[in-house]
């Protein structure tokens, strides 16, 4: 049976504002998480995020609620090679990425959920959640060391 979901979470030592304008701001997501984007992260643009060597994914913005959750939709892990899935999102199975942010007493807890690797073809699905879950590890691990070196 596939696993739908990857959850972590993580203690961030800084306020929740903080936290959020580094996952949702264009010059800020890219200090830990792509290369570069081509587009805006508000609700219903649907930006390309630029994994250098990993290739171009595209995202669509499906939620925005300074300072406590921000949500997309993208098809994970290059189906269509180095420059990624560049279709209509929300006509293909995808996965939804979600970030959950609470007031802490040591800064801002962050939830980070990735649901929807169930509704992936069989033949992907399994490799695409293992991927993606060394990927996050990965990737707030970088969202952490950002905040403990300022």
């Amino acid at each position: 049976m596939i696993q739908d979901k990857i959850e972590r979470q993580i203690t961030i030592r800084a306020p929740k504002e903080s936290v959020y304008s580094a996952i949702t701001d264009p010059e800020k997501i890219t200090s830990w998480f792509p290369d570069g984007i081509n587009g805006t992260l508000e609700v219903g643009a649907t930006p390309t995020l630029d994994f250098g060597e990993y290739g171009f994914e595209k995202i669509h913005v499906v939620a925005a609620n300074p300072y406590d959750y921000f949500a997309y939709r993208w098809v994970p892990g290059n189906p269509d090679g180095a420059n990624g899935f560049q279709g209509d999102i929300l006509s293909v199975p995808n996965t939804l990425v979600e970030f959950c942010l609470k007031d802490d007493p040591n800064g801002t807890l962050l939830t980070l959920v990735e649901s929807g690797f169930a509704n992936l073809p069989e033949l992907v699905a399994q490799k695409k959640f293992e991927e993606n879950t060394d990927g996050w590890n990965y990737m707030l691990d970088r969202l952490e060391k950002l905040f403990a070196q300022k």
